[in-house]
């Protein structure tokens, strides 16, 4: 069976950001985070019970919204009630997004005593016109403190999330951005491209943003100036130092298998190979959520004819690729059932054959959408 990693999400943030579709909601006083961490458990013990889990767990990301604005009282409730069901792997990877606006030295020195190892921290831009832009509610200062205090409370291992098609953006604040971040010496450097999501402020009124060969140029220069810096370039998003690839997020692309709880919060369980691998998705509410945690939620079985398509579309994220002993592996499909897609993008010099693996070229990183037309059912 496939690594099984598991997904939590806390959906309260302290402002809801324009270009954010993510189910969070802007947090009140009377948030029932203990009543929350309950659901969370229970939604849990339902699952295991549900798909007959037996798997140790090799990754837990516990996302949002902002996760750490929980106590680190709840967050230790929230690990020991886990722990007590599920087996953990020995040195699992533990994984908590946070707010530049929510750090505290005492609070994030006790979130890495529970066992939290690694911080995902959503800074976007250390511009501040930029950061008025987006809706953010830090500042760059505080930003910047952020990654101060991770490093203080004795984090080695966090990620700095950018973001860059930014409106306000200048190419000069771009590769600031990105020289702030590699001076603040995370290990892992996220930098992504704003898009603008149905549901969202920004989708609505769209901002003036920079061109698609504005954007080209911003990524490859930051791709460049990340490289020079040690941090090699694994995924189309993802940059890390030297054995800190972000392991949860690795299990996603490899199409691995995960837990997911928490308000709106997906999972994919393999319980058998190729007609029973489901997908699962919890109420998105949190009222919702909280009320029903008891019944049964979505699940929805991946049809034979989409599996190829859900294994490329993430494992060709990956600078590595795959095999095609890893595909059989994980859909229980023959390789001819890649076929003639496979070959198109191959003869188009969209994906290359090296070393056993299928990886896209510079080219098809640059196209994956058509790549992945090619393989819709």
């Amino acid at each position: 069976m496939s690594p099984l990693s598991l997904y939590i999400h806390i959906p309260w943030c302290i402002k809801k950001c324009p270009y954010c579709d993510f189910n969070s909601h802007a947090i009140k006083a009377d948030t029932p985070e203990a009543a929350y961490i309950n659901a969370l458990l229970g939604d849990l013990a339902k699952d295991i019970r549900l798909y007959g889990i037996t798997r140790p767990i090799t990754s837990v990301f516990v996302g949002g919204g902002t996760p750490s604005l929980f106590a680190p009282e709840s967050i230790d409730r929230l690990l020991h009630g886990i722990g007590q069901q599920l087996e953990l792997q020995e040195g699992l990877e533990i994984t908590m997004e946070a707010n530049p606006g929510t750090f505290e030295s005492q609070k994030f020195a006790e979130f890495r005593a529970l066992g939290i190892s690694r911080l995902s921290i959503g800074i976007q831009s250390f511009n501040e016109l930029v950061l008025k832009r987006l809706g953010r509610v830090h500042s760059a200062g505080e930003a910047i403190r952020a990654a101060e205090i991770a490093h203080q409370a004795g984090f080695e291992n966090f990620n700095i999330d950018l973001m860059f098609g930014l409106p306000g953006a200048t190419s000069k604040s771009n590769r600031l951005d990105i020289e702030t971040a590699i001076g603040l010496k995370p290990k892992h450097i996220s930098y992504y491209q704003l898009t603008l999501e149905p549901n969202t402020y920004f989708h609505k009124f769209p901002p003036k943003l920079p061109n698609d060969e504005a954007n080209f140029v911003t990524q490859q220069n930051a791709r460049t100036l990340l490289a020079d810096y040690g941090y090699q370039q694994y995924e189309v998003s993802a940059y890390s130092q030297l054995g800190f690839q972000c392991a949860h997020n690795l299990n996603y692309w490899r199409f691995g298998d995960y837990l997911g709880i928490g308000a709106g919060a997906h999972g994919k369980i393999t319980q058998a190979l190729p007609h029973a691998i489901v997908r699962t998705v919890k109420p998105k509410s949190p009222e919702h959520y909280l009320s029903s945690t008891h019944k049964q939620d979505g699940a929805t079985a991946i049809s034979g004819n989409d599996l190829p398509l859900e294994f490329v579309m993430n494992h060709l994220r990956l600078k590595r690729g795959f095999t095609l002993a890893a595909y059989q592996s994980a859909t229980g499909l023959t390789p001819d059932t890649l076929e003639p897609m496979l070959s198109a993008c191959l003869a188009q010099g969209l994906i290359i054959y090296q070393e056993h693996h299928y990886a896209c070229t510079a080219q098809g990183w640059n196209f994956l959408d058509s790549i992945l037309e090619k393989f819709l059912s």
